[in-house]
């Protein structure tokens, strides 16, 4: 299935919360100029719906997508008020993908933990976690896995400011 078949079967299923989707424009090889978004496309989802839509992604007998293969989170723009946190999905007996992008305001990020639709998202959510300030209902096992348990903030938040010290240890 295409983007477009993936989208048109979530329609036929009811899937809720999808808010759009975004397709990179193909090259104009005439065009000097923009070349549009670059990447693959992806549906925008509710975070409040993203739960039922990856069983949905994953039970369905059409779409099969039993791997989470990514999850990973962004602050994409410097001062800007949102995360991204990001799931691809696969299926290898269909040979499709399919990638879901919620947007969390930075102020109490959350969202639900998918450990209960896929075991591997656990270790994306906890990096998500303690590098980004995402919290994630329901994970089984919060502990940061990169930094020390004292650390403060959130080092891949674009408005980060690496300590100059830890614990009387340069860091510059």
């Amino acid at each position: 299935m295409d983007f477009q078949e993936i989208c048109d079967r979530l329609t036929a299923l009811g899937a809720r919360g999808v808010l759009g989707a975004d397709v990179p424009r193909e090259k104009d090889p005439d065009d000097k100029g923009d070349l549009g978004r670059a990447g693959q496309s992806f549906l925008l989802v509710e975070p409040a719906a993203l739960i039922d839509l990856l069983f949905l992604c994953r039970d369905d007998s059409e779409l099969e997508m039993s791997q989470l293969v990514d999850l990973s989170a962004t602050d994409p723009v410097k001062g800007g008020p949102d995360l991204w946190v990001n799931y691809e999905l696969l299926s290898i007996s269909k040979r499709h993908r399919l990638a879901l992008k919620c947007v969390l305001p930075k102020e109490g990020a959350s969202i639900a933990s998918a450990t209960a639709v896929f075991a591997s998202a656990r270790w994306g959510e906890r990096e998500a976690s303690e590098m980004l300030g995402i919290d994630f209902d329901g994970h089984p096992d919060p502990r940061n896995i990169l930094l020390p348990d004292d650390w403060e903030g959130y080092p891949l938040r674009k408005d980060y400011e690496f300590p100059t010290e830890y614990h009387g240890i340069s860091c510059v």
